[in-house]
């Protein structure tokens, strides 16, 4: 593949962008198809097969025009016409929301001998089913889960839209090769990997001031959407703040608690690990600002070709059906990856289910990180390619199973990588930059799972302010970091979005799993070679219809409520810094 496009085309999905007259079109005809399936519902369902049908064509559809707004906010935050559909966009889901709920309402009224008949005439969504009941018989009334439905857009999502509204508006200056730039945040952020140690520590400085000038705005926001989750819950009479999120999520506390208790007792490898960086660094100590510096030098920027060739390679070892729909989703410009300012920050996939199609979002800088980060997005899109046939209420996988793909993609690239080396001293750097995702996944990602605790336990009593925040927060990083850093970054409950995401608490926990779980996942392929596709693929397909200890004994025949597989997926990535050590000791 040459001459790739660094930008992706959405006008294929709705042409003019957020002006264009067929979506407008589209989310009109949506609202009257919304309005019909209320009323289909309302009297009572005559036939469930037909209503199901429906159900999941309509969420299709909504999920289609999120997806796509979704987009034009990341490639342009300054795109307020795209702001007001994706407001447009959560009303549609408030309404279909409190539909769902009707619908809720009339599968718990079902006696339990209509409900078995009814599971066995929907057998393809028995599962989604049978968990949507689960759900609704531990929520509120009818009624009241309406009026939610219809609060929830200005008095909860509407929170999240403040803090995107303000973020989208910062910008932070810094001098460069002799030239002052202004960068949006998204192209600051990519500064913490700069190999100039000068201007990370400067980005630092820039970076906690910008955050601390609008601290008070994203406190705000956090303390207001964090109290609507809290009194929501004590209406439902849920106790435990993770309730929700374990639910979204098919997994059980038991097995959130071995994950974490194991990763807790093997930190010590990594604690090592960060101190011979900072030597290698030629650091004094480690600070937080410098976690994701490089060591070690690779004597070349990979151009978004090569990167995209080398991917495309490596997932044809893996999985020919992999490397096909990846190389497919280059060549049809699914991608935007342009280094330009205007962009929001982080990366994402999204998929649009009615197109069968899936968009990546980035900012492609040519490091060995930007290569890592892109093989991991289309790690997810191949995941959604994988559940291509399957009815969509069977296609909806749960945060810490969406990793499962994309982190796989990800270990596979940077292992070719390690493998390719031509030097000990790119060695090292490849290596360096694979331990610094487990270093992400162990000690940063279990910060915020920390500081979430924390915080909403001190919210029950009222507001929390930014001081307090501040210190919430770099407690929660000198007991997930083990002290090892000697400067913190306190306002990173404000820098980091995932904190104000309302489409699930706890964006975070999820990550961390997936990371393990795919590592599992990665031992078996390297066992099976070219016999692992088909297995992959079953795994990939069980997503959306089994919780996670269930798919973990069905694929994988283990037991994720014990120690045993965190221990052996840990001790995965302990091997890489043991080699890290000794190359450099």
């Amino acid at each position: 593949m040459k001459n790739l496009k660094t930008s992706w085309d959405l006008d294929s999905i709705f042409p003019g962008g957020s002006q264009s007259p067929e979506l407008k079109e589209y989310l009109e005809n949506l609202q009257k198809e919304i309005g019909l399936l209320d009323k289909d519902i309302a009297p009572g369902v005559q036939d469930w097969s037909e209503i199901i049908e429906k159900t999941q064509t309509v969420a299709g559809k909504l999920r289609e025009a999120a997806s796509f707004v979704n987009c034009l906010n990341a490639q342009n935050v300054k795109d307020n016409r795209a702001k007001l559909l994706m407001g447009r966009i959560m009303q549609l889901q408030a309404f279909l929301n409190s539909v769902l709920t009707a619908l809720d309402q009339q599968m718990l009224d079902m006696s339990q001998e209509e409900w078995q008949r009814l599971l066995e005439n929907a057998a393809p969504v028995a599962f989604n089913l049978e968990e949507r009941r689960e759900m609704a018989r531990e929520k509120m009334g009818e009624d009241k889960e309406k009026l939610v439905n219809d609060l929830s857009v200005d008095g909860y999502h509407g929170w999240n839209d403040l803090y995107s509204t303000v973020t989208g508006r910062m910008k932070i200056k810094i001098t460069r090769d002799g030239q002052e730039k202004e960068l949006s945040i998204g192209q600051a952020a990519n500064i913490f990997a700069d190999p100039d140690a000068k201007l990370r520590q400067t980005m630092a400085e820039k970076w906690e001031a910008a955050w601390a000038h609008e601290a008070e705005l994203c406190a705000s926001a956090l303390n207001h959407l964090s109290g609507f989750r809290i009194n929501l819950y004590g209406h439902r009479g849920w106790d435990s703040i993770l309730k929700e999120p374990l639910q979204y999520n098919r997994m059980s506390p038991e097995t959130l608690d071995a994950m974490w208790s194991t990763i807790s007792e093997n930190k010590e490898p990594f604690v090592a690990y960060l101190e011979r960086k900072a030597q290698l660094l030629g650091l004094d100590s480690m600070s937080w600002c410098h976690l994701r510096a490089p060591v070690g030098r690779i004597n070349k920027k990979f151009s978004y070709d090569d990167a995209a060739n080398f991917i495309v390679e490596q997932f044809e070892k893996v999985s020919p059906i992999m490397a096909e729909a990846t190389r497919r989703a280059f060549k049809n410009n699914w991608i935007e990856a342009e280094d330009r300012g205007g962009k929001r920050q982080g990366a994402f996939c999204t998929t649009l289910p009615m197109s069968q199609e899936t968009r990546v979002f980035m900012t492609y800088s040519g490091s060995a990180g930007s290569v890592s980060t892109l093989a991991h997005e289309l790690g997810h899109a191949f995941h959604q390619y994988a559940m291509r046939g399957l009815p969509l209420l069977a296609q909806r996988y749960p945060m810490n199973l969406a990793e499962t793909a994309s982190t796989f993609g990800e270990m596979v690239v940077a292992d070719a990588a390690l493998e390719n080396v031509s030097s000990k001293e790119e060695k090292i750097a490849l290596l360096a930059d694979k331990i610094d995702k487990s270093i992400s996944f162990f000690m940063d990602i279990h910060c915020r799972y920390l500081f979430e605790l924390n915080f909403y336990q001190a919210r029950k009593n009222g507001p929390v302010g930014v001081e307090e925040l501040n210190s919430m927060m770099e407690g929660a990083q000198k007991e997930s970091f083990c002290n090892s850093l000697t400067s913190w970054h306190p306002h990173f409950w404000a820098s980091k979005l995932h904190f104000y995401i309302t489409a699930m608490p706890f964006y975070n926990f999820p990550y961390t799993f997936g990371y393990l779980f795919s590592s599992g996942v990665y031992a078996r392929a390297r066992e099976a070679g070219k016999n692992f596709q088909d297995q992959y693929l079953d795994l990939l397909r069980d997503t959306g219809r089994m919780r996670v200890e269930e798919l973990a004994r069905q694929h994988l025949g283990v037991d994720l409520t014990g120690k045993d597989f965190w221990q052996q997926a840990v001790d995965q990535a302990a091997t890489d810094v043991k080699l890290f050590l000794e190359l450099t000791g």
